[in-house]
């Protein structure tokens, strides 16, 4: 079996961005014809989701102005597009990579639908070789970035030599609901952003970056309630249940613990924490389960505050931002994530 590295990870932004204070007027517009209690309900929602500026596909104007399923879902793709070659070719860049000798591409997204999917189009603008291997993963939401992670490494550790791409694109911005008044639609809108990441694997002798020391997955049980998306005449219109951090605290100990010492090591171990931070109570959440051991998760609420929830981009770049530091040579990072399922995917790496 081949070693498997993390070589580079890069994100890229939308060209639209504002600041959580800048959107408050126009959230204060969008709920004029609500009562006054519910609208003060909601504007703090907004103020206390811990995101302070937000990226988009398309500009605040656009995205409280109603249009189809048909005329977001075109934006939608001609966008992904758009950044799944730019953060591509960015990461590939810095890792001093070409195209043409990748041997496996993942593409990862759940905010709309592209058939062919996005692997297709990046095959023929950065022009890979004809028999490329592609997967297109397209409905894990949220944990699909350390999804795409997982699938990677398995490939690569059966083939010594070989390169692989996971290219991370979403735009939640492109799923909200303008008519939708549920409390499920206002969390949606106050937390989440849009994004793009790749992250480069390697099975190659010299390959360096943190090596994927273990991964798996964990299935909740009858949890296929808690987070998704229903498929609506307007869009995508999220499903998120309030009870999500509650139920993952109740499974932490056998999502962290058991699999930690399948690979040899143990919590107290662990250096580094690369979570997906799902929200402010999900952070919270874990933060308190962590804190405990003395550890803490400062880069995942910090990508909150500036970048939002991206689903499943934004633990990449989290990882990003522990690939871009000095880390000694034997520390281990956790890498976590949960999602539509509901699951929890884990990749332990160690430098």
């Amino acid at each position: 079996m081949s070693r498997v590295n993390v070589v580079q990870v890069a994100k890229q932004l939308p060209k639209f961005c504002r600041k959580t204070s800048e959107i408050l007027p126009y959230v204060d517009f969008w709920l004029s014809s609500q009562e006054e209690r519910f609208k003060r309900k909601v504007i703090k929602i907004f103020e206390g989701a811990g995101v302070d500026l937000r990226y988009g596909i398309m500009d605040i104007e656009e995205v409280f102005t109603a249009t189809s399923f048909e005329e977001k879902n075109a934006i939608y793709a001609r966008e992904m597009t758009t950044l799944g070659e730019e953060v591509l070719r960015k990461a590939l860049n810095q890792a001093s990579w070409k195209a043409e000798s990748l041997d496996y591409i993942i593409t990862v997204s759940c905010t709309g639908i592209m058939i062919p999917s996005l692997d297709a189009y990046l095959v023929n603008s950065l022009g890979m070789k004809q028999d490329i291997i592609r997967l297109p993963v397209t409905e894990m939401g949220c944990a699909a970035g350390v999804s795409g992670l997982i699938y990677a490494a398995h490939f690569l550790r059966s083939n010594p030599g070989k390169r692989a791409a996971i290219v991370a694109v979403e735009s939640p911005t492109a799923t909200f609901q303008l008519n939708d008044y549920s409390m499920t639609n206002m969390v949606s809108a106050a937390i989440f952003g849009d994004g793009a990441a790749c992250a480069l694997l390697s099975s190659e002798e010299n390959a360096i970056g943190p090596n994927i020391v273990g991964e798996e997955m964990y299935h909740f049980t009858d949890a296929t309630h808690l987070m998704g998306f229903d498929l609506t005449n307007t869009g995508l219109k999220m499903i998120l249940d309030p009870s999500v951090p509650e139920v993952i605290s109740s499974h932490f100990p056998n999502i962290v613990h058991p699999f930690l010492n399948r690979f040899g090591t143990r919590i107290e171990d662990v250096n580094h924490l690369i979570f997906h931070p799902g929200g402010k109570k999900i952070v919270e959440t874990v933060e308190d389960l962590f804190g405990k051991l003395g550890k803490n998760i400062d880069d995942t609420r910090e990508v909150l505050r500036k970048f939002g929830n991206m689903s499943s981009v934004t633990v990449l770049y989290v990882l990003e931002r522990f690939l871009n530091r000095t880390n000694k040579q034997g520390e281990q990072g956790l890498v976590l994530s949960f999602g539509p399922g509901f699951s929890a995917q884990r990749v332990l790496l160690q430098w």
